[in-house]
């Protein structure tokens, strides 16, 4: 894997797109089926790899990318249930100096010298849950879910004997969060009495809590020993804590079990200290835990360092080693993606590394071949935490076979034949195919029917690469207009005429009630959301977080369309995240007329709904753009710009004719003066302060 600091901007774009894809994947296989297919180490080196090349490239980071997500869309098979403030998940890190690293940065965000204390937890292997209690009473639970809507497990959530019915002495409207997990000990008697019945048994009691908990029939979770850890709170109407120590007191009083691990930590030694402590405890506990977490004491600390976009600031989870293994490269193959790159991937010997079988790994692009120089038998060292798919940590040489050969990466693409070819300065080789090349335009179809696309029920990878071979689809188009060419197939002698006509009820597992049911799920779609379809035309480094971006500034898919085809990209660049390289994408997109064939044909068959702004429409800064230049006094940078945020503004880097307000401190500069040039409102740091009034 070629070093961060030696990626061109091309080459992160690329890694970024592949492992925002491939946690997408492992996400929906985590939080909805239960059934992971990469380890813990595999996806928290995802993570880490994609927040260091987001720090290093910060313009690069994508609508869709993992630092922006929680969890997974919803299954279907449960009512929903919307937190009232959103289920967030935590950063990770991977050694003691980066966690020195995250205080320093606490501390530079409260312009402080003074180390917070921190409530260090033992990050628990579950699911996690919300539980609301109204006047004491138990009312309502619900899995995280996106973040934003989870799962009703109300029923299910009463099975646990844990959990109480009834509190006292506690606020008029709590909600608790929490781990729901298997013990150990119950985790194989499970495995045991379903062995011994011919069932299927669970991968690992993460698998068998969460299997459990999302029961569609509660009786099936009671029969089954489930625990639980209660260690943070959601809507509160009256908070009667001021550390989360405190609340921990709170919790036990009202009966709901915390971990006995838990612990004040005063400075960094005493972290690091309690890290290796548990570490060596880890194997003997009646749980699983992947790390620990570091949550700051105070609440009003917690408070002034606020949120970003999936992530506290306050808190983050230190994870566990990860682990290796030698095995040897079987083959090594070349896989498409969706914008025609070449990915190289080694064919493994299948290995157990840390009670998981690996058996691919990425070799993500042929500079990376040649400077490990991998070769087909060579044998090599495997780490879990692989980028994308498990990462070949090195090559033992002294072990390769004599007739070995350096691996020629392919010229053409293997898919569709056409040339491949490496631009200057880019890492990545492109089939020029296009959209000829069924690679891209089956990847191109799967994207846009994702879950955070389009997300039409009954079309997965497998039907939308049948239907591509069989050339019921050739494009998103293609989708919408499948009713009005669907007919029965006709018996008679004029069967050869119906010319252009689909027979899906003929197609095998295919029967009158499905063909309804895919129906009425494409029909549903007609009207989808701004952000969703700009996400869905599958745009260069546009993820799910930019297209969020590109709705709230532009507020209508016109609007947006009418700038990138006339090339106006100064409203564009202006939006805080993105920059030169992923306008220039965004408009090259727009600039190749079979896209915009694409787009027009497609309003023509649905509605693309104007940007809602969700933020307190009561606020005076919802919905504006604001600037903040010069030193503030009374809080950083960075403080000030997550206050904006919080009240739905707009956080611009540059002044131009669409900035509403420009905020300045001392010593302002070049900012202020074009703001006074544009007739723009100038705000001190006091009249900015007067709106959280």
């Amino acid at each position: 894997m070629k070093p961060i600091e030696e990626l061109t901007a091309e080459e992160a774009a690329e890694e970024l797109k592949l492992i925002a894809q491939e946690m997408a994947k492992s996400d929906i296989a985590y939080y909805q089926n239960d059934a992971p297919y990469l380890t813990d180490s595999q996806y928290d080196a995802l993570k880490r790899r994609n927040t260091q090349i987001e720090s290093r490239f910060p313009e690069l980071m994508r609508q869709d990318s993992p630092s922006k997500k929680i969890g997974a869309p919803l299954q279907s098979g449960f009512a929903k249930i919307r937190h009232r403030f959103p289920m967030l998940s935590l950063g990770d890190v991977f050694s003691t100096a980066e966690v020195e690293d995250f205080i320093m940065g606490i501390k530079r965000f409260l312009n402080t010298a003074d180390t917070p204390e921190f409530i260090a937890e033992p990050k628990i292997d579950g699911l996690s849950f919300s539980a609301r209690y109204e006047h004491g009473i138990f009312t309502s639970g619900a899995t995280r879910g996106d973040g934003t809507e989870g799962e009703d497990i109300t029923q299910n959530l009463k099975t646990i004997r844990q959990l109480p019915q009834k509190i006292e002495n506690a606020p008029e409207i709590l909600e608790v969060r929490g781990e729901v997990y298997m013990a150990k000990s119950d985790f194989f008697a499970l495995n045991e009495k379903y062995a011994a019945s011919g069932k299927k048994v669970f991968a690992n009691p993460r698998n068998a809590a969460a299997g459990s908990l999302r029961q569609l029939d509660p009786k099936i979770t009671a029969e089954r020993n489930l625990s639980i850890f209660v260690y943070t709170w959601g809507e509160v109407s009256q908070r009667m804590w001021s550390t989360q120590e405190d609340f921990f007191e709170h919790l036990k009083k009202w009966g709901f079990p915390t971990n006995p691990l838990n612990k004040l930590c005063k400075n960094i030694t005493e972290l690091k200290q309690n890290f290796e402590k548990i570490m060596e405890l880890r194997p003997s506990l009646s749980y699983d835990i992947d790390g620990m977490v570091y949550k700051i004491n105070s609440i009003a600390l917690q408070e002034r360092l606020g949120f970003l976009t999936r992530t506290p600031r306050w808190a983050i989870a230190h994870k566990f080693p990860a682990e290796q293994a030698l095995t040897r490269i079987n083959n090594i193959r070349i896989q498409v993606g969706r914008t025609g790159a070449l990915t190289p991937v080694a064919d493994l010997e299948p290995v157990n590394v840390g009670g998981v079988i690996v058996s691919h790994a990425t070799l993500h692009n042929e500079d990376e071949i040649k400077r490990k120089d991998i070769r087909i038998g060579d044998m090599v060292i495997v780490q879990r935490a692989g980028d994308v798919i498990p990462q070949v940590v090195s090559v033992l040489p002294d072990k390769r076979p004599n007739d070995s050969q350096a691996f020629i990466f392919p010229h053409h693409c293997p898919e569709c034949g056409a040339h491949a070819i490496r631009e200057e300065d880019e890492a990545v080789r492109r089939c020029t195919g296009g959209l000829t090349c069924p690679a891209q335009a089956i990847e191109r179809l799967r994207h846009f029917v994702s879950r955070e696309a389009f997300d039409i029920e009954g079309l997965g990878a497998k039907i939308i690469e049948d239907f591509y071979q069989e050339g019921i689809l050739k494009s998103p188009v293609d989708i919408f207009s499948l009713e009005r060419r669907n007919r029965p197939l006709r018996q008679d002698l004029f069967a050869a005429l119906d010319d252009g006509a689909i027979h899906l009820e003929s197609k095998e597992g295919w029967g009158k009630k499905s063909v309804e049911n895919l129906f009425r799920a494409i029909n549903a779609k007609r009207n989808i959301s701004l952000p969703r379809f700009i996400y869905a035309l599958g745009i260069r480094q546009v993820g799910t977080a930019t297209s969020r971006l590109i709705a709230k500034n532009y507020g209508s898919f016109s609007s947006f369309m009418h700038d990138m085809i006339n090339k106006e990209t100064a409203k564009l660049v202006t939006i805080d995240g993105i920059g030169g390289a992923m306008a220039k994408d965004i408009v090259e997109f727009f600039g190749e007329s079979h896209n915009l064939y694409i787009i027009n044909a497609l309003l023509k068959e649905i509605n693309v709904e104007e940007y809602i702004e969700t933020a307190d429409s009561n606020s005076p800064l919802s919905g504006k753009t604001i600037v903040f230049t010069g030193t503030l006094q009374n809080m950083t940078r960075a403080e000030a710009k997550a206050k904006g945020l919080s009240l739905g503004a707009k956080v611009a880097g540059s002044v131009s004719k669409n900035t509403d307000y420009v905020i300045v401190g001392a010593d302002a500069g070049s900012k202020a003066a074009k703001a006074q040039e544009l007739g723009i409102k100038i705000l001190t740091e006091e009249e900015f302060m007067s709106f959280f009034a």
